[in-house]
């Protein structure tokens, strides 16, 4: 009981001891101690000289390169990347809110108006909303505005499109240019097609024999270019070293690639995996516990353990990118931009009613009426209020 407890503890502490990495352990290393618990992956050299458990967590090859030199996956909504989240609901706020202030300068502008008993009008919603979106695509779109507040809106708004669009392109150019840059870097065939980056694995490890010893021609260009190169390094550790020093690509398990990624938020992992294949504890041939430990081992994945161990340990300290590109314009930048566009927009709509207060005191001098009311009347009937009230009443008298 006392040997199978102690096996338990021992499966338990696998996963912690794998965050240091594969170690370089051959038959013979192994043969001199009782117990090896290290991430040792279950081969056949290995099977056939030692003592191997079942596998207790399930691996394969892949490689780790810097996020500067991995390229992003194409993505059919790219064009908006030039321009955050937020920038796009920020202009999208503007142009709703222009598009009601040219709206509203134009109805109570005198200057829009023929007659305001009338519904003869150029600057219905719709055509505001038309207006302003042919300021976008710098063609225009008539007519345009009579009164002076409406030209000041009018202005504000071509202005704050122009500087709008200068940003824009220059982010989109700038994202072109540093996306050709890249290296399209996505699996291993890739890898082995391009010079640019160069690629290594541990020597002399499980990952180096499976290329060494792989008659795939992919695979087989690959280990022939760390030959050549002299590329391999000694440790996993000087590999993830490697790569964050940039134009480097690490080759590894995935298992400890992952750790490192979850580590190093500067670089990602592959997303083809090939060769899968298990970690397993080694002891010499004959070895007594071995048939404990490999109970403890199916237990503890049964139970859900292992999995709640790798979930703990492999757990990432990066905090999320939020799938920003590197050129991308956050609103803060352009926050002058907007407060220009705001104060044009307070000053059409005060342009419009001091145009409106001119003609209503005209108006009262020659009624012999007070200003307020001749003003509040002209806005009633620009507004449609006036007719709302005469319509509410006509029907109340008939219902009567």
């Amino acid at each position: 009981m006392k040997a199978f407890t102690g096996s338990v503890v021992c499966v338990v502490a696998l996963l912690a001891v794998c965050t240091a990495g594969p170690p370089v352990l051959s038959v013979t290393t192994i043969l001199e101690a009782e117990l090896a618990v290290a991430s040792l992956t279950l081969t056949a050299t290995r099977e056939q000289g030692v003592e191997m458990s079942t596998p207790f967590m399930q691996t394969g090859i892949g490689f780790i390169l810097s996020r500067d030199l991995g390229s992003e996956e194409s993505h059919s909504l790219s064009f908006l990347f030039p321009f955050s989240t937020e920038m796009w609901v920020g202009i999208l706020l503007a142009f709703l809110v222009t598009g009601l202030c040219i709206y509203l300068v134009a109805r109570i502008s005198p200057c829009e108006w023929a007659d305001p008993e009338t519904d003869e009008h150029s600057f219905t919603l719709l055509h505001s909303f038309w207006y302003i979106t042919g300021a976008l695509t710098l063609q225009g779109a008539g007519p345009h505005p009579k009164g002076l507040s409406g030209r000041v809106v009018s202005a504000v708004w071509w202005v704050f499109a122009v500087v709008l669009l200068a940003f824009y392109f220059s982010n989109f150019n700038a994202m072109l240019r540093s996306d050709s840059k890249h290296v399209s870097v996505n699996n291993f065939e890739e890898l082995a097609k391009q010079d640019v980056i160069d690629y290594g694995t541990v020597e002399g490890g499980s990952t180096f024999n499976f290329f060494k010893n792989s008659n795939n021609p992919t695979y087989r260009r690959i280990y022939q270019h760390m030959e050549r190169k002299k590329s391999c390094v000694a440790s996993v550790e000087e590999g993830n070293r490697r790569t964050q020093e940039g134009n480097y690509a690490f080759i590894g398990e995935a298992a400890s690639l992952d750790l490192a990624v979850a580590r190093y938020c500067n670089l990602i992992r592959s997303s083809e995996v090939i060769a899968m294949r298990g970690y397993s504890i080694a002891a010499p041939l004959g070895f007594p516990m071995m048939k404990n430990i490999t109970v403890a081992i199916l237990q503890l994945s049964e139970s859900g353990e292992l999995a709640f161990l790798q979930s703990k340990w492999w757990a990432s300290s990066c905090l999320p990118k939020g799938g920003q590109a590197p050129h991308t314009l956050q609103p803060h930048l352009l926050r002058g931009l907007f407060l220009l566009l705001a104060l044009g927009l307070g000053l059409g709509l005060l342009m419009a009613l001091l145009e409106l207060a001119s003609k209503a005191r005209s108006q009262a001098k020659d009624q012999k009426k007070s200003c307020c009311s001749v003003l509040l009347g002209e806005l009633s009937q620009r507004l449609g209020l006036r007719r709302t009230n005469a319509d509410t009443e006509t029907s109340e008298k008939s219902k009567a």
